[in-house]
């Protein structure tokens, strides 16, 4: 640690306090990102610095009600790979990793427990890891993509009609929190992907996401790592984002805490 502790993170605690924050029932949230290749502009670490950033700006706003487990830097990445630096875990590994984490949160008496992903490829682990903490443990848990509270807000300044990857939202954000990490002057537009009727990859505006659900080879359908076009990030559009994230993140984290856990009820 460095600096001030601080309340709303989980690991500032000693184990005397944090036994006694059980009593307040705040929710406890566990980021997770990934290491992969996001263009010749950004660093690896996009995933993993953006969404613990979005968690931190929403408990900075409700810090009674919320603890920030550290970070999961690593995901389901073997899509990737063809991409040099890009770290993947196996998604039977991922997912029982995160459900030991939320398990030992459930443990230790906390009920409302939330994973917060930072890297498309591991939604669908993580909210079955998400299904198996409410089966195993007595706890809540739900799980969602930092990005998915900010939709509206996405495309309202948006100037792009794709929204993908290293692109013009995720360089944005990272403009507006860190700019010096970014090499502007390396950033390129790429949409080398079909657009077709019932596929794409990402989200484009009016349409939302594909109907069709299929993941390629990274390599095969982009050049740089980007889809989409990072030329067009601005600190500005960034700060829009990541507030709106922020907020919304804030207010559903107050939603989720505030509902009831009803007994089970086993009707044989």
């Amino acid at each position: 640690m460095k600096g001030p502790r601080l309340p709303y993170r989980y690991d500032h605690y000693t184990w005397v306090e944090l036994k006694e924050k059980v009593e307040d029932q705040p929710a406890v949230i566990l980021p997770v990102g990934s290491t992969e290749d996001h263009g010749y502009h950004m660093p690896l670490d996009v995933d993993t610095f953006l969404v613990s950033s979005v968690c931190e700006g929403a408990a900075k706003l409700i810090p009674d009600e919320v603890l920030i487990l550290p970070a999961l830097p690593y995901g389901f990445e073997d899509h990737h790979m063809d991409f040099p630096g890009t770290i993947t875990v196996r998604d039977d590994h991922l997912q029982d990793f995160v459900v030991d984490i939320t398990r030992s949160v459930a443990h230790h008496g906390f009920r409302k427990i939330l994973i917060v992903n930072g890297h498309g490829s591991n939604a669908t682990i993580l909210e079955t890891a998400s299904r198996r903490t409410v089966i195993e443990t007595d706890a809540h848990c739900g799980t969602l993509n930092w990005w998915s509270v900010a939709q509206s807000k996405l495309w309202e300044i948006g100037d792009s009609e794709l929204q993908s990857h290293a692109d013009e939202i995720e360089t944005s954000v990272y403009r507006y929190l860190n700019d010096d990490a970014i090499q502007m002057d390396k950033a390129v537009r790429e949409v080398k992907i079909p657009v077709s009727k019932y596929y794409w990859r990402g989200w484009i505006r009016g349409k939302g996401a594909s109907p069709l659900r299929m993941m390629d080879q990274w390599s095969r359908i982009s050049d740089s790592g980007v889809i989409g076009d990072a030329t067009v990030a601005t600190v500005e559009k960034g700060e829009e984002l990541y507030r709106a994230a922020s907020e919304e993140l804030a207010g559903l984290i107050q939603e989720f805490r505030a509902l009831p856990i009803e007994p089970r009820v086993d009707r044989h």
